[in-house]
């Protein structure tokens, strides 16, 4: 049963990515300037209700198909911390492992709605926003690892020092170029470079790293971006420089997989595919401007990219008396 509920889950949590993505690419993140609810109630309000609505947030004017994004992500997410809680229920009584994960969920997706609520109450503020978004995908990250405890997949495979090591960097620099995305997508950045492979000409002489990466505060709302010119010029420089270093490393990290044998070649080559698909899609939302299903496609599979390098990662063990690291010893191994 667990099995069951924790597959729904993680199906449910990779639902509500895609809809926080489009509501923020839609720009309807502000759509309910109230919360849990829109415009003082539970229920999406329609064209009807936009008199009704004038009344109560006269600063907002009702736009129901952006409110309708909003309060759907809303009911979903809420779905999803639900099963969380009925899973941490039911793995009370299991190995302390279980148990952990379980306690790290409940936490998680409480600590998920408070920053859902601050969203608003924030009016978007970008640092809100980034964590709002890391904090769905390590939802997910988690719940893979919760079903992985189930299964007999969980036994760790012996392997040199390298592969470890190299993993843990890998995830490690992964999770940061996800955190310079929500950054970049926070900040209204994603179309400051519109040129390719590097930005516009001059661009060198534009940047502006103090400005990029503080924290800007007492806005009345974020929403469309609050920085100038070159800080998103430069935000966006950070996060193709960051796709540079993870390419490098999780790509490494992939062949190492592929190169240990049979048990970890399929997770080896699905991080590698993940990875190649993921850079085409970054490519593709500069080159085409931004369309909707392209960026909806980069939130998802940076967040299958990240299960995909943990998963590998916690699927290794590091042998107690390894020689130190170097391509033989690792080809000795396959």
């Amino acid at each position: 049963m667990q099995k069951m509920l924790v597959s729904a889950a993680i199906l449910l949590a990779m639902l509500v990515i895609l809809l926080g993505a489009y509501t923020r690419l839609t720009d309807a993140g502000l759509a309910c300037p109230d919360w849990p609810g829109c415009y003082g109630s539970l229920a999406i309000p329609r064209s009807a209700h936009a008199e009704q609505a004038a009344m109560l947030y006269p600063d907002s004017p009702l736009e129901p198909h952006k409110a309708r994004s909003e309060m759907v992500h809303r009911y979903f997410a809420g779905a999803l911390g639900c099963l969380i809680a009925v899973l941490f229920v039911l793995s009370w009584r299991s190995r302390p492992r279980l148990r952990h994960i379980a306690g790290g969920l409940l936490l998680l997706v409480i600590g998920q709605a408070a920053l859902g609520m601050w969203t608003v109450t924030l009016s978007l503020h970008p640092l809100v926003v980034m964590s709002h978004l890391l904090g769905g995908f390590a939802l997910l990250t988690l719940l893979w690892l919760y079903r992985m405890e189930l299964t007999s997949e969980s036994r760790p495979v012996l392997c040199g020092q390298c592969l470890p090591w190299l993993g843990s960097l890998a995830c490690g620099v992964l999770l940061v170029q996800i955190a310079l995305g929500g950054w970049t997508s926070a900040n209204y950045a994603a179309m400051a470079c519109v040129d390719l492979p590097v930005c516009q000409v001059g661009w060198q002489q534009q940047l502006d790293w103090q400005a990029a990466f503080h924290l800007p505060l007492g806005h009345t709302s974020y929403e469309f971006g609050v920085l100038g010119k070159e800080a998103r010029q430069t935000i966006h420089i950070a996060h193709r420089l960051g796709a540079l270093a993870t390419a490098l490393l999780v790509g490494a990290f992939a062949l190492g997989l592929i190169r240990q044998g049979a048990s970890l070649r399929p997770l080896g080559g699905l991080l590698l595919a993940l990875l190649l698909v993921q850079l085409a899609l970054g490519v593709a939302n500069i080159h085409l401007a931004l369309p909707l299903a392209n960026a909806l496609a980069h939130n998802l599979v940076a967040a299958h990219l990240l299960v995909c390098c943990v998963l590998a990662r916690r699927a290794l063990s590091r042998a107690p008396f390894s020689p130190l690291c170097s391509p033989e010893a690792i080809r000795s191994q396959t």
